[in-house]
């Protein structure tokens, strides 16, 4: 007789002899309320194939360029829901004077990916470390304090091409009034430099910031607190930031 059993089983015991032809039913213990949680583990093993990017990191803290390769995970392949993880990090470069330091690092990152979560926390950590030695400007205008941290941004741009990590959209008021506000500093400069075009050497383009998407922000200008990119200039007696739209008067 086949018997359904609906609850955990927590004991069991054996029919004697002489309980042979009695209807034997299982001994069913009802499970206490600490046994509610259902523990569920799959073991990942590393395919043989990851895909991957490579991303070149070239500070001036630093005599050679690193090349930072992060590879990912395809879970669920082939289904609704097909995700990219991180699975593992590696640095490569010809200075040897970082070695073990970003050897260590890579292993605890690696660790961390492989361990699955919300593992978008290591951005905020790393970007977070400081150079005592003071930090540096990449292309773009924008303040890296330190080697570690531009490791962080890299891990936070892979992140956000993968999906992981998403930008905080900018309205459409926002985007115009960072136009208008452009639009209202190049006015002015050219007033400026109407009566010195004579006397006035023609700025380099090397001495121009360019972000990633070919904006490009004036020399004389300072960093924005708020998007550490160097895009903050005087507007009428007000700091206005020409890459987020910050504004120290409001």
């Amino acid at each position: 007789m086949t018997v359904k059993i609906e609850k955990k089983i927590k004991s069991y015991s054996v029919v004697s002899a002489e309980g042979k032809n009695k209807e034997a039913a299982p001994v069913v213990v009802a499970a206490s309320a600490d046994d509610n949680v259902i523990q569920m583990h799959e073991r990942i093993e590393r395919p043989e194939v990851l895909i991957g990017s490579t991303y070149k990191i070239k500070s001036p803290l630093v005599e050679h360029a690193m090349y930072v390769t992060v590879n990912d995970i395809v879970l669920n392949a082939g289904t609704e829901h097909e995700h990219r993880r991180p699975f593992e990090i590696f640095i490569n470069s010809k200075s040897m004077e970082h070695f073990q330091w970003i050897v260590a690092l890579t292993r605890i990152m690696s660790a961390v990916f492989r361990k699955g979560g919300d593992v978008t926390f290591i951005v905020d950590e790393m970007k977070a470390v400081f150079d005592p030695r003071g930090g540096y400007f990449k292309a773009g205008g924008v303040y890296m304090p330190s080697l570690v941290a531009e490791l962080g941004s890299i891990i936070e741009d892979h992140l956000k091409s993968i999906g992981m990590l998403h930008d905080p959209e900018m309205s459409d008021a926002q985007r115009a009034l960072i136009a208008e506000k452009r639009r209202a500093y190049e006015e002015q400069q050219k007033k400026n430099l109407e009566p010195l075009v004579e006397e006035t050497q023609p700025v380099r383009e090397e001495d121009v910031a360019v972000t990633g998407d070919g904006t490009s922000f004036p020399p004389s200008a300072s960093m924005c607190h708020k998007c550490n990119t160097k895009a903050l200039v005087i507007m009428d007696g007000c700091a206005t930031c020409l890459n987020c739209g910050y504004s120290k008067c409001g």
